[in-house]
């Protein structure tokens, strides 16, 4: 019974309290004239009008009593057998017009479930705007709604914060850039002076990739509204080439943001890349299957525990045994996640066997039907 959905089960009491109902009245019909019809009344004033012959008027009795016990049982069987019956057929109408009126009934649920599915797919501005009566349906839709408001406002508050801030630091970095590549230019340097500002500049350098980072991460968490055509195989051909990446590629078109859809394949790429062992290798692979289209990034790393691959997902999280890790933002699978769920896909991670890491991004096939 638990298994059944809402409406069947709304459907199924009311066709059961019908029945009973029904079944109950039927009960009593049956009773009240069972005993309206149980007196012998009847035979008695019959054979009063007889004369005064006992034989004759003691076989008569027997004789009307024997038929109205006859008909009376005929009423009684007729009106459960009929009874029934039309009982039975009232309480097939009667679930039909059940399974209508659970559907009407239930129509303002089927409109807060199907909100909360576009709000789930990114879209906070949805609202769900329930009319109808103050009733317990209107109070939890009404609820909703207040809740998408403090969640959109908080989630904007988040991203206009994180984009003014990158935008802010972005300039004194730039300007700090410029003024060691100045002074490194200058005759007469120092070998310790030309150290240390190289080394100012890989700070400096790694600072603009987190700032980069943290603006494609606020981005990739917005709806996406660029519906491109594009296919992994292409993007993914064109960054194995430069990371001198093996590759399997077959056609795997889909839609989205070409700039983000690459930045996943890059980051992928540069992931395996970063996290290899001396000598190792990076493979990348492009299929699709069924209505899906996959991008899979594996290489030679060390080996990672299962346990820890849900860490490498989270911003600024990296694994302690990473060698490279100073060189990395933490934002690079983060940014991945972010921009395949943006896109409705999803991304998996296993360890591969012998060491390193199997990343998969499972995105939608392109529809022309739909984009």
């Amino acid at each position: 019974m638990n298994r059944l959905t809402i409406r069947l089960r709304l459907t199924a009491l009311y066709g059961l309290l019908f029945l009973l109902g029904g079944a109950l009245l039927l009960g009593v019909t049956y009773l009240l004239l069972a005993q309206r019809l149980g007196s012998g009344t009847g035979a008695q004033v019959f054979t009063g009008q007889i004369g005064p012959g006992v034989a004759a008027r003691d076989q008569l009795y027997t004789m009307a009593r024997q038929q109205l016990d006859a008909t009376r049982q005929d009423a009684l069987n007729s009106l459960l057998t009929q009874g029934g019956l039309a009982l039975l057929g009232v309480t097939v109408i009667a679930v039909g017009f059940g399974w209508l009126l659970s559907e009407r009934a239930l129509r303002p649920v089927h409109k807060i479930t199907e909100t909360a599915r576009r709000v789930a797919a990114g879209n906070l501005h949805e609202r769900i705007a329930l009319d109808g009566p103050r009733d317990e349906v209107k109070e939890l839709a009404d609820t909703f709604d207040r809740m998408l408001d403090r969640l959109d406002g908080a989630f904007d508050g988040q991203r206009r914060f994180v984009a003014n801030a990158s935008h802010e630091l972005r300039t004194p970095l730039a300007i700090n850039r410029t003024l060691i590549e100045v002074a490194l230019g200058r005759e007469g340097v120092t070998e310790q002076t030309r150290q240390l500002g190289e080394t100012l500049l890989a700070v400096n350098a790694r600072h603009e990739r987190l700032i980069d980072g943290l603006l494609v991460l606020v981005r990739s968490e917005q709806a996406i509204t660029v519906h491109d055509r594009i296919d992994l195989a292409a993007v993914a051909q064109h960054v194995g080439t430069a990371a001198s990446a093996e590759m399997d590629l077959q056609p795997a078109p889909t839609a989205g943001d070409p700039v983000l859809l690459e930045r996943v394949v890059q980051n992928l790429t540069d992931n395996a890349v970063r996290y290899n062992v001396p000598d190792g290798n990076v493979w990348i692979t492009t299929r699709t299957i069924g209505d899906r289209v996959q991008v899979t990034v594996a290489n030679t790393g060390p080996v990672i525990p299962a346990y820890e691959i849900p860490v490498l997902f989270e911003p600024f999280r990296r694994l302690r045994s990473r060698t490279d890790s100073a060189n990395g933002t933490g934002l690079g699978l983060s940014i991945v996640r972010s921009v395949a769920h943006a896109h409705g896909g999803t991304v998996t991670a296993v360890p591969r066997d012998g060491g390193g890491l199997v990343v998969t991004v499972t995105l939608k096939l392109y529809d022309r039907s739909v984009f």
